[in-house]
């Protein structure tokens, strides 16, 4: 089932037509609305009538998160702020937080876009949805809730926290959607469990997981436990929050909304493009916001494009399952290592738990990796040989992977603090 044929089946040659006729659009208005954006282009020698070509957008400078905390809270904005209906923003716990900003007209584009993903992933209006993201300045749960209805859904805004009341109310009330970050779903799986509810006694059949990188190893654990079809979504509250992206049935990366939004695939480190199928940092302009447009925004997120027609009959393009952040990838002895890498490896190994953390340090000048890693009670049988052989298991398919030796720790059962929303993976005490 497809929301918006006559968008997201557009031939290709239709799409650019469209693209860059709402390119030109938008840049016009950011140069005549935006004071940042107006200097910006300007210091690049660019007027709204250089953009002729749908690439010509590379000849626009890039917006990063900085760009919006320097002007906080409201530079950004195209708009006055009688026409803003809707703030949200970061959290600013690693400084001043971004803010966004929507109209009532970018309300109803939100809504319809993330309408077009969930209704690609499964959700009908038959079915009841059970939204487990914080409510509040996170665009998540927002987001979600109305899209939801938008198709028609049920929502429960159950928001997050209190699992034994979530999986209660998922069992009474007839869920049989969730939303949630995958991590939590895991956590939810894991309480589901102690409570004594499994898979035949819940109507659960679709998971919608998102805000957070997660591997397809801990897709399938997601899947194996609440007996689902798990998808996978991508949005970013700088752009407009979830609804960038989302999978359909066959889960075979996730279509971007190109109506709305180009994306393009650059170097992170030399900013220069790459081609269609390589690997590289997401770019993303938002083409049809009018509060906040926002042109060229560094995502940091690590990802290919996949221009290939899906089964399913859209056109649009795919981006592959985010690897990790470019910002958030670790650099140990001089190799570029990423938390779901290592996540890939444990949820791949039957003794250990889906539940890691990551401690990096420097010792003697050298960068060290300790992978602590839950296992569970029958694992502590008192026969020390068979803890080393684990250990040692675990520690030669990470070498495979990555090549790098780390230190193994098995740690008990829900020894790793557990998260409703993005799970802490990395300690890093070298900055300490």
């Amino acid at each position: 089932m497809i929301w918006e044929p006559q968008f997201e089946t557009m031939g290709r040659e239709d799409l650019r037509r469209l693209q860059t006729e709402r390119l030109q659009r938008v840049v016009a208005r950011v140069y005549q609305h935006v004071p940042f954006y107006r200097a910006k282009f300007d210091e690049a020698g660019i007027k709204p009538d250089s953009i002729r070509r749908l690439e010509d957008i590379r000849r626009l400078p890039f917006t990063i998160k900085n760009d919006l905390r320097d002007n906080y809270p409201y530079g950004m904005f195209a708009v006055p702020m009688r026409e803003i209906v809707r703030i949200h923003s970061s959290s600013g716990t690693t400084g001043i937080p971004t803010v966004v900003g929507y109209t009532k007209r970018d309300l109803e584009t939100w809504s319809n876009i993330v309408g077009r993903f969930v209704t690609a992933a499964g959700v009908t209006s038959d079915d009841i949805v059970q939204i487990s993201f914080g409510y509040g300045l996170f665009t998540g749960g927002f987001g979600l809730h109305y899209g939801m209805e938008r198709v028609g859904a049920t929502v429960i805004p159950v928001s997050s926290g209190n699992t034994e009341r979530q999986i209660r109310i998922m069992k009474e009330f007839g869920t049989t959607v969730l939303v949630a970050t995958p991590s939590y779903a895991l956590h939810m799986a894991e309480v589901a469990k102690e409570m004594g509810f499994g898979p035949g006694s819940l109507r659960l059949r679709v998971g919608l997981f998102g805000s957070e990188p997660w591997s397809e190893g801990m897709r399938k654990e997601i899947e194996r436990f609440w007996g689902i079809r798990a998808t996978d979504n991508y949005g970013l509250s700088e752009v407009i929050g979830p609804g960038v992206s989302g999978e359909c049935e066959y889960c075979c990366g996730m279509h971007i909304q190109e109506d709305h939004f180009i994306p393009e695939i650059i170097d992170p480190v030399t900013g220069e493009p790459k081609s269609p199928g390589e690997e590289g940092e997401l770019v993303l302009t938002a083409l049809t916001k009018e509060a906040l447009p926002i042109i060229r925004y560094r995502t940091r997120d690590i990802t290919a494009l996949d221009y290939e027609k899906c089964r399913c009959g859209r056109t649009t393009v795919r981006m592959r399952k985010t690897l990790g952040r470019s910002d958030d990838m670790l650099i140990i002895r001089g190799v570029n290592v990423f938390p779901s890498q290592i996540e890939s490896v444990l949820v791949g190994i039957e003794e250990v738990e889906p539940h890691y953390q990551l401690i990096v340090d420097r010792i003697d000048h050298l960068d060290h990796l300790e992978v602590q890693v839950e296992v569970p009670e029958r694992i502590f049988t008192g026969n020390l040989r068979d803890l080393e052989d684990l250990t040692e298991k675990i520690k030669h398919r990470i070498f495979s992977l990555i090549n790098i030796n780390v230190k193994v720790k098995l740690v008990e059962p829900k020894s790793i603090e557990r998260s409703v929303g993005k799970a802490k993976r990395v300690i890093d005490r070298r900055c300490l």
